[in-house]
């Protein structure tokens, strides 16, 4: 059994945050029901980068364990039975625009009336309230201005942006957390709730003491490149064969492993370098040092030799590095799944890992409107005479 098992959710919305949200709650055993727009789907059915047939997989990814099915919610009709299945629902899922389902009369003050144990995860770029609540924010802005950007990166360059959507990723996170904990909430009292996730706030949350050190020091953080500024050592050095390996040793204990591991046992008794401080003193110094001394062995040499002197240490993989990787096999981090359009798909396995009802995937993203009559019939119990005059009406 599944931990969401019996959960019902409806999702709606489109592109990463609001659908990754789902994807979550999905991967738990919810029956999370994706709602489309007739004829043109999610957007994300079509972007990512394609294959050979031009196909693209990325669907396949965050659509996985869901079900289809289409209902144009601009309409009366549409919103009419957008109600009706918000009643069934244990938790709604949306990454509109503020107002938007307001306007289709699909808010939270409708739907809680006819259901009032309702959860509404409303994910957008600046929260449900303020004064930038009503601007479109893209996950790009919002990882701007919730501190990312700015410290990332190199000083004398602009910033940088991780090759990821990670702000709508968080925000999707940050909404399946609190849909968990307002079930928590109605498991107590019954009652519903707006569970209300921003991009900006799930990206600043994660900005650790950046704000508390300029309040009480008027530090500003700054980029700083591959470190962190007064960590070392902890940075990205070169090998011989031209990759690049991650080493983190800047406790103390692990600093002095790191130096026997180097055949320099003495820089750890070095005033220099022997505390924690010292070290992030003289940090490009030291970076100097051990570079100086990876760049004269090959990559899968330094990674054994730091592994058994207890360093923590890792290459900087791409996606074929991780498929080969033997620990990711022996966890089936990646799983191949069995897919309509590509036969065999790899993608990354559901997490975090729970030991009594862990997660699973069933099946990729369905086809477009997949499950639409199914769905209809049990959860609201429309006959087929009705299915066929929405059918007629473009309505689903």
């Amino acid at each position: 059994m599944k931990p969401l098992q019996g959960i019902r959710v409806l999702e709606m919305g489109q592109l990463i945050a609001g659908p990754y949200c789902g994807q979550l709650l999905a991967d738990f055993g919810a029956e999370v029901v994706k709602v489309e727009p007739p004829g043109s789907g999610d957007a994300m059915r079509q972007w990512g980068r394609a294959d050979a047939e031009g196909n693209t997989p990325w669907w396949s990814v965050i659509g996985r364990n869901k079900k289809s099915i289409t209902l144009n919610l601009r309409e009366p009709e549409g919103q009419a039975v957008a109600k009706q299945l918000a009643a069934k629902a244990d938790i709604l899922v949306e990454n509109f625009r503020v107002g938007t389902l307001e306007r289709w009369g699909l808010g939270w003050e409708a739907l809680s009336a006819i259901n009032p144990g309702l959860i509404m995860v409303r994910i957008t770029g600046f929260g449900q309230s303020g004064p930038y609540a009503g601007r479109a924010g893209f996950a790009a802005v919002c990882e701007a201005m919730g501190g990312l950007r700015y410290i990332s990166g190199y000083p004398d360059r602009p910033p940088v942006r991780v090759g990821l959507s990670l702000g709508d990723s968080l925000a999707g996170m940050h909404g399946a957390l609190g849909a968990m904990m307002a079930l928590q909430y109605r498991h107590q009292t019954g009652r519903g709730q707006v569970v209300d996730a921003s991009i900006l706030e799930s990206v600043l949350g994660m900005t650790e003491g950046l704000v508390a050190e300029y309040d009480r020091g008027g530090h500003i953080r700054e980029r700083f490149g591959s470190a962190l500024p007064g960590l070392a050592p902890s940075n990205a050095y070169p090998t011989s064969d031209g990759r690049e390996i991650v080493i983190g040793a800047n406790q103390d204990s692990v600093f002095q492993r790191l130096c026997e591991a180097m055949d320099q046992p003495e820089l750890a008794e070095d005033l220099r370098y022997a505390t924690h401080r010292a070290r992030g003193e003289r940090q490009q110094e030291l970076d100097e040092r051990i570079a100086e001394w990876t760049r004269r062995h090959p990559a899968e040499v330094l990674v054994a030799r730091l592994a058994d002197a207890g360093v923590p240490a890792g290459l900087a993989y791409r996606a074929p590095d991780m498929l080969a990787d033997p620990h990711f096999k022996a966890r089936d981090s990646i799983t191949r799944v069995p897919d309509p359009r590509f036969g065999d798909l790899a993608m990354q396995n559901v997490f975090p890992r729970l030991s009594e009802s862990p997660g699973a995937i069933d099946h990729t993203g369905p086809g477009l409107g997949e499950h639409t009559e199914a769905v209809l019939r049990e959860w609201i119990g429309l006959d087929d005479e009705h299915l066929q005059r929405l059918r007629h009406d473009n309505v689903i």
